[in-house]
């Protein structure tokens, strides 16, 4: 054999194993994630024509609940912001102070907030300190039972908002059906780092894109424990926040569980209803709040609610897609790709790895480029500062596998160390004492 046989043997065995490789894989990641994005496109299609015909009818009494820790000054951001709304109707604003006895900053500044608009007669400030720390389902609890309006509205005390917000979120809860609404959340710091500017992209696309496309087909899978309206009787019949941690998720699949029985009840999002919030700034501190974002999912549906994943409960709608994609493509993908790079190295030539890598990222980079441009086309109301993002989307599929890993990672830190209980949202007291599953 000469040479030229010898590299087109070694060449045509390389490409043998590379196109083997991804034939194993490739037709597992497209059977999840090009029906997904299909849904997402449609709907979002489906959505901006409605939106274009949906005007305000009425304008409800809104209770705002801001739950507040450790915020500071911060928090009179989201006070101003929900004052200055351009809204007729009447706002109450309860500011819950969790812990002001160590957090005696974030409580005068809440007084300061309260007096500084004492003479609004539409806004009515409430200030509620609760002086022992119960964490932020105790939190929201309290403002829930102080609520005087039919609408209540949970938002973080270090969120602020675009004036028009209590208008687009009227507009959602027009359609009598509708018991709960998402809001929109940008990132406000994204200039700050790497980190703050790829978050700031997932946020345009796999949350507002993704929810905007999923609630047209009633499939929304999460309502923002940051931003999230409800109607207060259904909120409270079925038992207001609970114990445990990532109590938006817990909150929306408890609705979902009155879906067979409520078929025409609906769980809206709205992408016009904006929301700004502060991102971490840094790996270490993005790496611990996804390590309790991610183990949370895996809690939440196989242990707390796995009796819950019934089709008998959720209609089957709503079964199967929580069974691809809360728990297929959220839970278990995750470890799948991690163990399958990781068999990569292990076992294969480095130019092999990378021909395989190089060809998932050109796949990944299409759909997001497609997400992008619909997010941009259909859904940004700020289109010229959006698109300055353009060019971090050839580094973002780097981000995105990065963090399946983490989210891998977090899964088996769930299982091992029952990770939830660790979580900065409530003292240890109240998550090692609540109900173990």
């Amino acid at each position: 054999m000469n040479e030229f046989q010898y590299i087109l043997h070694t060449l045509t065995g390389t490409l043998g194993t590379y196109f083997e490789l991804i034939l194993t894989f490739l037709p597992i990641m497209l059977a999840i994630e090009v029906p997904l994005l299909l849904f997402v496109f449609i709907g979002v299609l489906f959505w901006s024509r409605e939106a274009s015909n949906t005007y305000l009818s009425s304008t409800p009494s809104m209770s705002f609940i801001i739950t507040c820790y450790g915020e500071g000054d911060e928090i009179t951001k989201t006070i101003d912001t929900l004052v200055e709304q351009r809204y007729s109707g009447l706002i109450e604003i309860l500011i819950v102070i969790d812990g002001a006895e160590q957090n005696l900053l974030t409580y005068r500044a809440a007084i300061k907030g309260q007096k500084r608009h004492h003479l609004r007669k539409d806004r009515a400030i409430k200030v509620l300190p609760k002086w022992q720390r119960g964490g932020r389902v105790s939190t929201l609890n309290a403002g829930l039972s102080e609520a005087k309006y039919d609408l209540v509205v949970n938002v973080d005390g270090d969120t602020s908002f675009d004036n028009n917000m209590a208008c687009q979120l009227a507009m959602s809860f027009s359609d009598p059906n509708v018991v709960a609404c998402g809001g929109a959340l940008r990132v406000r710091n994204r200039q700050d780092s790497f980190w703050t500017r790829m978050q700031s992209l997932e946020y345009m696309m796999s949350m507002q894109t993704s929810k905007t496309g999923m609630a047209t087909w009633g499939l929304l899978n999460n309502i923002s424990g940051a931003f999230g309206a409800f109607k207060k009787p259904i909120l409270k019949q079925i038992g207001g926040w609970d114990t445990h941690t990532a109590e938006d998720l817990d909150l929306t699949f408890r609705l979902k569980q009155y879906k067979k029985r409520y078929p025409d009840m609906r769980l809206n999002f709205s992408p016009q209803a904006i929301g700004h919030t502060d991102v971490p700034s840094t790996l270490h501190s993005l790496l611990l709040q996804r390590l309790r974002w991610d183990g949370d999912l895996l809690f939440l549906y196989l242990r707390k609610h796995r009796r819950g994943l019934d089709p008998n409960l959720l209609g089957w709608g709503s079964f199967l897609y929580i069974l691809v994609y809360g728990v297929l493509q959220t839970v278990l993908l995750p470890l799948i790709m991690t163990l399958f790079n990781v068999y990569l190295f292990l076992f294969y030539p480095t130019t092999v790895v990378l021909a395989v890598l190089s060809c998932l990222y050109v796949i990944y980079f299409l759909f997001i480029s497609l997400t992008f441009i619909v997010y941009l086309a259909l859904i940004s109301e700020r289109v010229k500062e959006d698109r300055e993002m353009v060019l971090w989307l050839f580094i973002y599929p780097f981000y995105a596998l990065f963090m399946r890993v983490v989210t891998a990672f977090a899964m088996i830190n769930e299982v091992v160390r029952r990770g939830h209980e660790e979580s900065s949202m409530a003292p240890w007291w109240v998550l090692k004492r609540g109900k173990r599953f």
